[in-house]
């Protein structure tokens, strides 16, 4: 795939609503195409882990951009890989895009924890989310229905391969909680949207497009979101530093909120 694939157009005689998560689907999935394709590439060529990482995110970072460029001429765009317009502050729609979520799982072959993030903030309104996980060929979005319950157990709670901060695993104490380790933000996420795990909690530091399309996924897919103080996390700030977030089955909301807040 080159860089010439692109999202659907967006058209004034279809709901605006529809084409904008049209086109973070098309182009969220279509960037994870293009970056499973260098990574087989890189690889094979012999290039180090740190370089594929490197590449990925020019890559994917200037697919992305490229791509929202032809879809949305008119909106901003944030990127953690791209220089900061502070025009977006004042812009109606923004998009929020972490091209290469989990850089460090996209250096090591055959990992698939790892994302590509694209949302829209509109008014100030995070009303758009696509999360892409290439390596599964999976692609979630706020347009998807949300899954089924899925059956009372010992909760699982999605923490770092690296580090687990302390009051995240307090909250897995306080819940007896199986701690279960993965890579990327969006790859923990989508975890707990398809039931594979039932809470996300980060109190480790983040930015906007770390969590941004995530959030609203998980949102719509009927998820408790929030900051860990409860509160509703804002985007599209002029600081984009948003340092926690909590995502989880409803059911442990109440509990981890206590927790973390101590």
């Amino acid at each position: 795939m080159t860089n010439d694939a692109m999202a659907v157009p967006r058209s004034d005689s279809v709901d605006p609503r529809l084409g904008d998560t049209t086109s973070a689907i098309d182009i969220a999935t279509a960037a994870g195409e293009v970056l499973l394709e260098l990574r087989h590439t890189l690889t094979a060529a012999g290039l180090d882990p740190d370089g594929i990482r490197r590449a990925g995110d020019k890559r994917s970072h200037d697919f992305i951009v490229g791509a929202l460029a032809r879809a949305c001429p008119r909106d901003a765009v944030l990127s953690e890989e791209g220089a900061d317009d502070p025009a977006r502050l004042t812009a109606d729609r923004v998009w929020i895009v972490d091209p290469l979520d989990g850089t460090r799982e996209f250096g090591e072959a055959g990992r698939d924890d790892w994302a590509v993030h694209i949302a829209l903030v509109e008014h100030g309104t995070l009303t758009v989310g696509a999360v892409a996980i290439p390596a599964l060929g999976t692609t979630y979005s706020t347009a998807d229905t949300p899954p089924r319950a899925v059956p009372s157990r010992t909760p699982r709670l999605v923490v770092s391969r690296t580090r687990t901060p302390a009051p995240v695993l307090a909250v897995a104490d306080a819940l007896g909680a199986e701690l279960v380790e993965m890579g990327s933000a969006g790859a923990k996420a989508m975890a707990v949207v398809r039931g594979e795990a039932d809470i996300y909690a980060h109190t480790g530091g983040q930015y906007e497009w770390d969590s941004a399309a995530p959030v609203a996924v998980a949102r719509a897919a009927g998820l408790h979101v929030s900051r860990i103080d409860g509160s509703e996390p804002v985007y599209n700030r002029a600081d984009p530093y948003l340092p926690d977030i909590l995502i989880c089955r409803r059911e442990w909301a109440d509990r981890a909120l206590e927790v973390l807040g101590r």
